[in-house]
């Protein structure tokens, strides 16, 4: 019979982490190294050290928990963080960490061989809500971002404080040695909500994460001529709202033509003057596109490319915001998570994550991978975000025998 963890526990874990930030409306606010998220890793630092694991923290204070393995080989990881958005859920980031804890609690406490040393990460302001970029600490870590200009990012809730003098005052502030390197560190595997509806509405108990999607950010600016509403005839208008909104259309219509696996989103839109009696005479909107292929968010692109720079006698100006390219995870182990989901019985399916996660970074420095479990409704980065206690329980039983496999075969 195969060595499972345990449900109590991990039930007891979820409602202790809740406790730190909570809004009592059933979700938390822990913004990156507020009062909230620091007691939150004293908490994780507690625990882990109370089974015998050795906890260090590096130079972005990413802590790291680890248990020795019988050999002197590189530690096998898994983690991933406990800040929240405002008003966030219970298990976006911090369910990862509670069942890498589980999984590690499990295997000190019924005495399970590893030949490699295997370590708990928890990455620092993954978020982004308070301090941003999103996945700061990752970022810096696997050469990303650049350590100083992170160390100046203000944070945004008005208090004028930089992430530098937050993380200085936060006592988690440890050395640049103990930073993850693929010398140190043989593989990675984070265990995430899915944060959409798909594994629930197919029946499916874990998601195996191929990869991490490409992604594109535009803004649109049209820009048209104010005007009474009551006074200027329609064929007289330059009405940049309009324009925009003929744009948006077009741009619905030639998307549905591609892959139907592609999202994209208006998720920000601003019209000016913004008065009921003035036809708008500028209109800013954004669009988000994602897709695993690259192939498709060229398409995405030309179709962008081929919006003309006057529509509706309104001028037109287009530009990227941001963006990232698909990113393909170590195939080898997520053959290893589906393996161990058909192992214990689960329903699993193949997918790509929309959303970022800290993995993505990592894996361009080691063999990584990712384990979705069902969120409820598709709930995610609100309080109604919600996975069953027996979902997590399975997802924490697929993390085991996965570390467990890559112990032995890595």
């Amino acid at each position: 019979m195969m060595t499972t963890c345990s449900l109590d526990r991990i039930k007891e874990k979820i409602e202790a982490f809740s406790r730190f930030g909570d809004t009592g409306k059933g979700g938390v606010t822990r913004l990156s190294l507020t009062p909230e998220a620091l007691a939150a890793r004293s908490e994780f630092k507690r625990r882990m050290e109370a089974i015998d694991a050795t906890v260090v923290s590096d130079d972005m204070a990413n802590l790291y928990a680890t248990i020795p393995g019988t050999e002197h080989l590189p530690a096998i990881l898994s983690g991933s963080h406990l800040d929240s958005v405002r008003q966030g859920g219970n298990y976006d980031g911090v369910l990862g960490v509670i069942v890498a804890m589980e999984v590690v609690e499990t295997i000190v406490k019924e005495g399970i061989p590893h030949r490699h040393p295997i370590t708990v990460m928890v990455w620092t302001n993954e978020e982004g809500a308070r301090f941003e970029p999103a996945m700061m600490s990752s970022g810096v870590v696997c050469g990303k971002f650049d350590k100083e200009e992170m160390l100046r990012s203000a944070a945004k809730d008005g208090t004028g404080i930089t992430f530098g003098e937050a993380l200085a005052l936060s006592g988690f502030c440890g050395s640049v040695e103990n930073r993850l390197s693929p010398l140190r560190h043989a593989a990675f595997v984070e265990l995430h909500i899915e944060q959409g509806p798909v594994l629930e509405g197919d029946n499916h108990d874990i998601g195996v994460v191929e990869g991490v999607c490409g992604m594109i950010n535009y803004e649109f600016t049209f820009t048209g001529q104010a005007g009474h509403a009551g006074t200027t005839p329609m064929r007289f208008r330059r009405d940049a709202l309009y324009a925009a909104a003929k744009t948006i259309q077009y741009l619905h219509d030639e998307f549905d033509e591609l892959d139907s696996r592609l999202v994209y989103t208006t998720g920000k839109i601003s019209a000016h003057p913004n008065i009921h009696t003035v036809i708008p005479d500028e209109v800013k909107f954004t669009l988000d596109a994602r897709h695993q292929n690259p192939e498709v968010i060229r398409q995405v692109l030309q179709i962008i490319r081929k919006i003309p720079r006057e529509v509706e006698r309104c001028q037109v100006s287009i530009q990227e915001a941001w963006s990232r390219k698909s990113v393909a995870f170590a195939p080898e182990l997520a053959e290893y998570v589906e393996k161990s989901a058909q192992e214990h019985g689960y329903a699993s399916m193949r997918l790509y994550s929309g959303p970022g996660h800290d993995a993505q970074y990592v894996a361009d420095l080691m063999p990584t991978t990712m384990i979705f479990v069902p969120s409820a409704n598709g709930h995610s980065h609100c309080e109604l975000e919600f996975t069953p206690p027996e979902k997590c329980w399975q997802g924490a039983n697929v993390l085991l025998s996965t570390l467990l496999k890559i112990d032995r075969l890595l």
